[in-house]
C-alpha cells in the first residue's frame, strides 16, 4: 500500500503509525492534559530550522486537518542573521515537508552577539519578541515552539544547580508584554530520541540551532550548562532508569506546606504565614 503513497504521505505515515506510541500519541495527549489548544486560536508555529520545531510544524499541520477542535495555523520561520547555506537548509526542509510558511528577517544575530555578556540570553529574548509581533501582525493569539520532555527535565535541573530556585518550563504561558498571547509547547510529553530517531528514519538534516555559533556542524557544545546537566541525568539513569521520569513528575506534584518560601504571579510568600 505505502508503494501509492507519495513521499510527503510516507513521511507522514511514519509519525502516525510507526512512531505513534513516541510521537503522536504524547503530542495529542499534551495538547489534551494541559488545554493547549482551544476552539477558533490561530496559532503561530515557530520554525526554528532545528529538527524539533520542524516536527512540530508538520504535526500541528497534520492535526489541523483531523481534529474536532477548530484551529488555524501560520507557519514562521524568523531568519535572525543565518548564513546562506542554514537560511537556504530550513526553506528546503519545510519544502520537503510540505509546510507553508511566512518568513521574515531580523538582525537579532547581530545585535546579540556584539554584546559581551549573555549574548545567548539576549538573543532567546529578542527572537521570542519578535515571534510574538509577528503573531500579531498574522492574527494570532499564540504562539507554538518545540521544546520537548528533555528541555523541560534539563531546565527544572539547571534551575536549581545554577538559578537557586525550584522552576519548570510550563506548558504554556500567558505573555507579560504582549497581551492576549500566549505560548504554548506542544511537544512537552516528547522524548528528544524519538524526534533524532522519526529524523534519521526519513534521512532528514536539520540545523542545529537558530545561532550562527552553530553553522559549523562540529561547534563544540562543551561548556554548555544544558549539555552537563543532561550528560548528569544521563548518568544518573544508569542506575535509576526511572530518574527522568521523576524529574518531570516533581513539577507536577509540588508540595507548598513543605516549602519555606516560594513566589506566585510576583509575590513572594512564606511558610511562616501559616503561623
Amino acid at each position: 500500500m505505502s508503494r501509492n503513497l507519495s513521499p510527503i504521505q510516507q513521511l507522514e505515515q511514519t509519525i502516525v503509525r510507526r512512531y505513534h506510541e513516541q510521537l503522536w500519541s504524547p503530542f495529542c495527549k499534551a495538547i489534551k492534559r494541559y488545554q493547549l489548544i482551544q476552539p477558533g486560536d490561530r496559532i503561530a508555529v515557530c520554525i526554528s530550522g532545528g529538527k524539533d520545531s520542524m516536527l512540530l510544524a508538520k504535526m500541528v499541520q497534520m492535526l489541523s486537518r483531523h481534529t474536532e477542535i477548530p484551529f488555524e495555523a501560520e507557519y514562521l520561520i524568523m531568519d535572525p542573521g543565518y548564513n546562506r547555506e542554514n537560511r537556504e537548509r530550513v526553506e528546503a526542509n519545510a519544502k520537503r515537508l510540505e509546510i507553508p510558511y511566512t518568513l521574515f528577517e531580523s538582525d537579532i544575530f547581530e545585535v546579540a552577539n556584539s554584546q559581551d555578556k549573555n549574548p545567548c540570553f539576549l538573543c532567546a529574548r529578542m527572537r521570542r519578541g519578535c515571534l510574538y509581533r509577528k503573531a500579531q501582525e498574522l492574527g494570532c493569539n499564540k504562539i507554538a515552539l518545540g521544546h520537548h520532555f528533555d528541555d523541560v527535565i534539563s531546565t527544572t535541573v539547571m534551575a536549581m544547580f545554577y538559578g537557586g530556585q525550584l522552576q519548570a518550563m510550563p506548558p504554556r504561558l500567558k505573555s507579560q508584554n504582549f497581551p492576549g498571547m500566549e505560548l504554548i509547547r506542544p511537544l512537552y510529553l516528547v522524548h528528544e530520541n524519538d524526534i533524532i530517531n522519526w529524523k534519521n528514519a526519513n534521512g532528514l538534516t536539520f540545523i542545529q540551532c537558530a545561532c550562527r555559533f552553530t553553522e559549523n556542524a562540529e561547534h563544540d557544545h562543551s561548556g554548555s550548562k544544558r549539555k552537563e546537566v543532561r550528560e548528569l541525568i544521563s548518568k544518573l539513569k544508569e542506575t535509576n532508569p526511572h530518574i527522568e521520569d521523576n524529574i518531570f513528575a516533581s513539577i507536577h506534584n509540588v508540595q507548598l506546606d513543605s516549602m519555606v518560601g516560594w513566589k506566585f504571579l510576583g509575590k513572594e510568600h512564606s511558610c511562616l504565614e501559616q503561623f
